[in-house]
């Protein structure tokens, strides 16, 4: 077997992480198509229901910090384990919950669930995968966790037309004991115990400036971005974080190697990893939202305009992989940047005049500019660290990944409430169209900024071999 020969288990391990990872997210996107009936069932309001997404998101992302930890004093597949029980259990709960709260406590195992699997995916690619092939198969993880949050809706509307919204867990349950089993035989990755403690305090203050922020634009959603509710919460969330950077300056322990950061090429990819996450996930929430509410589509119909450029998307991540360990990131990230950049300016000029086959195309194109760039990212800031390192280098920018879903969701979703605090009902169409134009205007700016840093990165490297 050459050194760039992937063995049959480590492909089996990365599958299992892979998929289970890949449920995870679908169930979390699944479901926010289905809540206008879960609202009527459990006879509760919007703002209630969305914390199945929102607190799903947020107990995902606390997870994610602490994974550097545990998989520097834990056995992989131990940790895999884990992610088996709590999966099953929170399938169970939340397929039978008889109310909110039993469905939330489900969700809130599941998230723990999707914490670990995705983080040990990246561990076993960035510990195992041979250098050479490290760009296809960091596409394939890429694919894997974009193509499940396109794929969300249209999996959840079919189901939530056709039956009710409890098949989208109960279809999981064999999937999951078959990943279980993939899992068991395949993953062998040993770790190195390390000595270092947990830092619970780090922790804490982690999660309360990530709870803090979604719960700041969930104030805005409510009562508007000129409201006592919102500044108050908004200074409160920034105290947080000024106690957590003190932490991290002074503190003897870090929940995040926060250190990485120093490298400034690693601060600019890992800015622009934030960023074309917050669009992807912000636009798979947005545009089904503009195709109900503003064109008059049903669940069913709003999730498959997502199916094409999922599908897209799919294919685009290993081949732009293969790409970028030819030619290195440069050329698949101006594109990818400058993808989501046309493309969210062109929803933002075209919004009120557009209708179902334009906003696929243009999904589609999207799709193509995300998956060409994104998993490639990550590959190229882990190039910059050392193998001790990666751990820590991976747990950082999964949290950011899925922080940036969390709190795109919570941004994007109060600016069009805001729109539609102060008019009728009737018009609720107008406002979310309102709300969308802005959103994708926001979009179309961060992705410029995601230009800006890949411009900035080739700077910075051109200048070191000068």
């Amino acid at each position: 077997m050459t050194e760039n020969t992937v063995s049959i288990r480590t492909k089996l391990a990365i599958l299992a992480t892979g998929l289970l990872s890949f449920i995870g997210i679908l169930v979390e996107t699944s479901l926010n198509v289905t809540f206008p009936t879960m609202m009527v069932q459990f006879h509760t309001s919007l703002s209630t229901v969305q914390w199945l997404t929102s607190g799903y998101l947020l107990m995902v992302t606390i997870v994610m910090s602490t994974t550097a930890f545990l998989i520097k004093h834990y056995h992989t597949r131990t940790l895999f384990r884990v992610a088996i029980i709590a999966t099953l259990l929170g399938t169970i709960l939340s397929a039978t919950a008889p109310s909110f709260l039993i469905l939330m406590i489900g969700r809130i195992l599941q998230a723990v669930a999707t914490g670990l699997s995705t983080p040990l995916m990246f561990h076993v690619i960035l510990s195992l995968i041979p250098q050479s092939r490290l760009g296809v198969y960091m596409g394939i993880a890429s694919m894997i966790t974009s193509f499940a949050p396109a794929l969300g809706p249209t999996y959840g509307g079919l189901l939530n037309f056709y039956f009710n919204w409890r098949m989208i867990f109960i279809i999981t349950l064999p999937l999951i004991i078959i990943i279980g089993i993939i899992g068991e035989y395949s993953i062998r990755l040993q770790t190195p115990r390390s000595e270092e403690r947990f830092d619970l305090k780090g922790l804490i203050l982690l999660s309360l400036v990530f709870f803090g922020f979604i719960e700041t634009f969930d104030q805005a959603g409510n009562t508007g971005f000129i409201s006592l509710n919102f500044g108050l919460t908004f200074l409160i969330t920034i105290g947080f974080l000024l106690v957590l950077l003190h932490h991290i300056q002074k503190g003897s322990r870090q929940i995040l190697n926060f250190k990485i950061f120093t490298d400034p090429i690693i601060s600019l990819r890992a800015i622009n990893f934030f960023l074309l996450q917050f669009i992807n996930i912000g636009i798979s929430f947005v545009i089904p939202v503009f195709a109900q509410n503003y064109l008059g589509a049903d669940s069913m119909i709003s999730g498959l305009i997502l199916l094409p450029g999922s599908l897209i998307g799919a294919i685009v991540a290993p081949v732009a992989g293969s790409i970028y360990d030819r030619r290195g990131p440069e050329i698949t990230l101006y594109i990818a940047n400058g993808s989501m950049m046309i493309g969210s300016l062109l929803l933002w000029w075209l919004t009120k005049s557009l209708n179902l086959f334009g906003i696929t195309l243009l999904y589609i194109f999207l799709r193509f500019g995300f998956n060409f760039g994104f998993g490639n990212i990550m590959s190229d800031a882990s190039q910059r660290v050392s193998l001790t390192e990666r751990a820590d280098l991976n747990s950082l920018f999964n949290t950011l990944q899925q922080y940036a879903g969390s709190i795109g969701t919570g941004v994007l979703s109060a600016i069009i409430s805001v729109e539609t605090l102060h008019i009728s009902a009737a018009k609720n169409g107008l406002a979310t169209a309102s709300g969308s134009k802005n959103d994708f205007l926001l979009l179309g700016i961060f992705s410029l900024v995601g230009l800006v840093t890949t411009s900035t990165v080739s700077r910075i490297q051109r200048h070191k071999k000068v």
